[in-house]
């Protein structure tokens, strides 16, 4: 494959800095799109003059759910329009879309998750990224853009936002205890770099103009195994205390099936969880 140019959205992101740094070193073009660059994905007079590209990531979006029932107006409108213009973008320049999504799954109706099960929009968030997915499959059916969706599950990794669940853990260790709500939800956890590699992938796959994957581990853990492992890496004290309080509409178990990327793609995550945290715990120190 020749010289690509990409454009990422959210490039300065948790994601998007990692696929960015990925993206030049495999030698190809980049051209961020995102809010430290100046320019507002959801103000289509923005994009006028975006270089052209081959292929576009799209990242940018408002992902944290409390702020989705919080307001959820400029939660659902900054989600669907950043995606439509976007995908406008594609359409202009005849371009591959690949649209990062989310767990939008809600409560298993059976376990390992392929991407054929049911979706449901089991909170705002899912639900935004459930419209968007909407979107992607009309501007493929209508315009012929050609596009992957990828639902990754939990993502984590060095200088992860304190909002998600191991950056709350390893901030509260630092301080000598650590306090959760429920130790029993588990979940599969894809280390950053995996990720980034299958994003890396699917800029490169042209087998076929519309596809949905998974991206996982296949493994899944829960919140009380995870405190131990973090704990067996640690050499100081740390009082651990559970609230036994369980979140509203709580999933207790995700499990992903990431046999399709296997089979199609070609990719398997290379980082195994234990591996993982002990690259993120050393990225703290």
């Amino acid at each position: 494959m020749g010289k690509l140019t990409v454009a990422v959205t959210g490039s300065s992101g948790f994601i998007g800095r990692a696929l960015t740094n990925k993206i030049e070193s495999a030698r190809w073009d980049v051209i961020r799109l995102d809010l430290t660059q100046g320019i507002n994905l959801s103000d289509r007079n923005q994009l006028k003059n975006v270089p052209r590209f081959d292929t576009l990531v799209h990242l940018a979006a408002r992902s944290f759910v409390p702020a989705s029932y919080e307001n959820p107006h400029d939660f659902y409108s900054n989600n669907y329009l950043t995606t439509l213009n976007a995908l406008e973008l594609c359409r202009e320049n005849n371009a591959k879309m690949i649209y990062i999504s989310s767990y939008v799954y809600g409560h298993p109706q059976y376990l390992p998750i392929d991407e054929n099960h049911p979706v449901q929009a089991f909170n705002p968030y899912a639900d935004s990224k459930l419209m968007c997915e909407k979107l992607c499959r009309s501007y493929h059916d209508f315009f012929e853009i050609e596009t992957i969706i990828i639902r990754p599950f939990n993502a984590y990794g060095p200088n992860q936002g304190e909002n998600f669940l191991i950056p709350s853990i390893l901030g509260q260790l630092k301080k000598g205890e650590i306090v959760l709500n429920d130790p029993k939800p588990k979940r599969d956890f894809i280390y950053l770099d995996d990720l980034v590699e299958f994003i890396v992938k699917a800029i490169s796959f042209s087998d076929s103009s519309f596809e949905i994957f998974n991206v996982g581990s296949g493994k899944n853990y829960s919140v009380q195994e995870i405190v131990e492992l973090i704990l067996q890496n640690w050499d100081k004290p740390v009082r651990v205390q559970y609230r036994h309080v369980i979140r509203e509409n709580e999933i207790l178990e995700t499990l992903a099936d990431i046999s399709k990327a296997r089979d199609m793609i070609g990719w398997l995550p290379d980082t195994s969880f234990e591996s993982g945290i002990n690259k993120v715990m050393e990225s703290l120190k």
